[in-house]
């Protein structure tokens, strides 16, 4: 499920991109650009935010004590460090956070 809203910044402000920086994800037909806890997509003169699930299932991916990725405690759970990003366990998937 994604949620759009305008991001915090628009096209003129900041241009994704390959060298923009941002980490670029793969959604549907489009790229979007990883900032923090949401996604910058493309959309005419501005970006939409994108909160969205993690690039793998949990059944694909089994987060835990020795799965190789950075464990951060996060309120009532722990985040995995994805490279700019984390994942956190939410049902049969990893929201991105």
């Amino acid at each position: 499920m994604t949620t759009d809203i305008h991001a915090e910044h628009t096209t003129a402000e900041h241009t994704h991109g390959a060298d923009c920086g941002h980490e670029a994800v793969e959604h549907g037909d489009h790229v979007d650009y990883v900032h923090g806890t949401h996604h910058h997509a493309p959309h005419g003169d501005h970006y939409d935010e994108h909160e969205s699930v993690a690039e793998h299932t949990a059944t694909e991916h089994a987060h835990g004590g020795d799965c190789g990725h950075e464990a951060v405690e996060h309120g009532d759970h722990v985040d995995y460090v994805h490279g700019e990003h984390r994942h956190a366990a939410h049902g049969d998937h990893y929201d991105e956070h």
